[in-house]
């Protein structure tokens, strides 16, 4: 028969999965009287973790919000999810301020895992493996990160210090729109309300948010992620690109993402069936032309090169070497 302690602790972990639990539900899953998951749910509260009692027909006992974090149940697939979160977030740079924060979070996980699930865990994470580079960016601070979202969520102005790319320093009040995870960094797009222009911000050089009484609209039109993206692909770069291609949206995009490439219909008179092959006007702005030359090839599709002719001098210049290969014996 299971200690009482243990049932204490399952009572926990069910209360924790959420939602109003009935005093007969709990008794089942418990295999005790109600009265004894009424005497388990005082030995939570003298541990001072708010179990709150709801009356009426569908009452019961749920947790409420406590001024500490109590102690977490999870179950094995949870336990796993949770250390592949924590892996997946370091990988790809998308941590907040202590890198320390979420490997301390990870080795207390593991130190109290079965061996069992321990093993599981040992086994995928040396199988896993990444197509792209561990993060290498600054994680933004967490408090700000906190700051800014319950910035976006009420629409209340916010201060901010940042520091551009150059090193310059400069206090801004922003009208936060949304925060933005992208290629393993964290942006903040909104209203730099002393300018009255949207801009984007990296989120690890914003040194510190601070509310600011007021509140203001959003824009209607893109969202959060279509603005960061669509900013990416119009940034001032060294050339201006401006291509024809015969094809899909979806053939175009699998080769030039929205963060990359703006499409727009070349003859606005046709369908707008994404699915249907037609021409798509593609404009860029890229530091180096040298790379469009193979992803162009790689499309296998019809394309027009009307700006700059560096880059059809460029093309050209890759058909001839691809032609003296396929040529040799």
């Amino acid at each position: 028969m299971p200690h009482p302690t243990g049932r204490v602790l399952t009572l926990l972990e069910l209360l924790q999965s959420g939602g109003t639990r009935t005093g007969a539900e709990l008794a089942a899953r418990l295999g005790v009287e109600g009265r004894t998951v009424r005497r388990y749910v005082d030995h939570l509260i003298d541990l001072d973790i708010p179990v709150e009692s709801v009356r009426g027909r569908y009452g019961g006992y749920r947790l409420a919000p406590g001024y500490r974090l109590p102690p977490l149940m999870l179950g094995d697939d949870e336990a796993l999810a949770v250390l592949l979160g924590l892996v997946a977030g370091r990988r790809t740079g998308l941590t907040t301020a202590e890198r320390a924060a979420s490997e301390t979070a990870a080795a207390k996980i593991r130190r109290v895992l079965p061996q069992h699930v321990a093993r599981r865990l040992d086994t995928l994470l040396e199988a896993l493996a990444f197509t792209d580079r561990p993060g290498e960016s600054d994680p933004p601070d967490a408090g700000v990160l906190l700051t800014i979202a319950d910035a976006v969520r009420h629409r209340r102005p916010v201060s901010i210090r940042y520091t551009d790319r150059d090193g310059r320093r400069s206090e801004r009040t922003l009208h936060a729109y949304g925060i933005v995870a992208h290629a393993g960094r964290w942006y903040v797009t909104g209203e730099d309300a002393g300018i009255g222009e949207d801009r984007i911000f990296r989120l690890d050089r914003i040194v510190d948010a601070r509310p600011l009484p007021g509140s203001f609209e959003a824009p209607a039109g893109p969202g959060p992620a279509e603005r960061v993206l669509s900013a990416f692909a119009t940034a001032e770069y060294r050339h201006e690109v401006t291509l024809r291609i015969h094809g899909t949206v979806e053939q175009v995009r699998a080769r030039l993402p929205a963060g990359v490439a703006s499409l727009e219909e070349h003859d606005p008179t046709a369908g707008r069936d994404r699915t249907a092959e037609r021409w798509l006007r593609v404009e860029l702005r890229v530091e180096r032309l040298d790379w469009l030359p193979p992803v162009l090839a790689s499309l296998d599709r019809p394309f027009v090169i009307e700006r700059p002719d560096e880059l059809r001098h460029l093309v050209t210049a890759l058909a001839d070497r691809l032609a003296s290969c396929a040529r040799r014996a």
